[in-house]
């Protein structure tokens, strides 16, 4: 915000409040859709595939336990299959599949096409993350590739065939914090209940089109009560 009010000179068109007022709306409006997207994502993939949320929830009874209601930060550091799981959730439907806007300030190639200075290019993340010749069986849900053959490999923008908060200077800025409350939310949602689909049946994986890629159909799940009741009465 900073380095954005450094710039604005006196002609600008618009102050300084309402160049905060905007970038702050900005901010929260594009950190509400990706997360709330990529936590819809993150469940319905461990409905369709129970082995894995029985691990998440194993995970949290050895680290967390059922005699307390809420976890802290502290306490997803050691969830490694929880954050496997946010990783291939990541890598088969990132929140925004299509990269932010970069342009070519000179001339340049790119996989062997050149492309002239001025150029806008728009990256495809989700077919980057989804490309058999790098990802054995890539539309196959398997958290448990961050724990061996990727365990070495981050979000972070380091390891260009997982990027879904791109990379480089124009990369999200808000990838720390989408992590963390990723995190946090889904431990403790999943800490808290039980989470079962109203019919039974397998939850519908097919995407709505647009800039972000949320679920074409609504995720409906029925929640009980995974803990003793004590817990949730002393929280009260």
């Amino acid at each position: 915000m900073g380095l954005l009010l450094s710039i604005l000179s006196d002609t600008e068109e618009h102050d300084a409040d309402t160049i905060n007022k905007a970038t702050s709306l900005n901010l929260i409006l594009a950190a509400e859709d990706t997360s709330s997207i990529t936590m819809t994502w993150a469940l319905s993939l461990l409905l369709n595939n129970r082995d894995a949320l029985n691990k998440v929830k194993q995970e949290l009874d050895i680290h967390v336990g059922k005699d307390r209601l809420l976890l802290t930060e502290s306490d997803t550091k050691n969830l490694v299959y929880l954050q496997s799981v946010i990783k291939e959730t990541l890598r088969i439907y990132p929140a925004a599949p299509l990269s932010v806007i970069h342009e070519a300030i000179e001339d340049c190639s790119v996989s062997g096409y050149h492309v002239s200075a001025g150029t806008w290019l728009l990256l495809n993340l989700q077919k980057i993350q989804r490309d058999p010749q790098i990802w054995e069986d890539p539309l196959e849900f398997r958290s448990e590739r961050f724990m061996t053959t990727h365990k070495d490999i981050d979000v972070k923008g380091h390891d260009f065939e997982l990027i879904p908060f791109s990379s480089g200077r124009r990369m999200c800025p808000g990838i720390s914090f989408a992590l963390k409350i990723l995190e946090l939310t889904l431990a403790n949602v999943l800490h808290w209940f039980e989470i079962e689909t109203l019919s039974g049946e397998a939850v519908d994986m097919r995407e709505a089109p647009g800039l972000t890629s949320p679920k074409a159909t609504p995720l409906e799940v029925k929640i009980t009560p995974r803990l003793p009741a004590f817990v949730y009465q002393m929280a009260n």
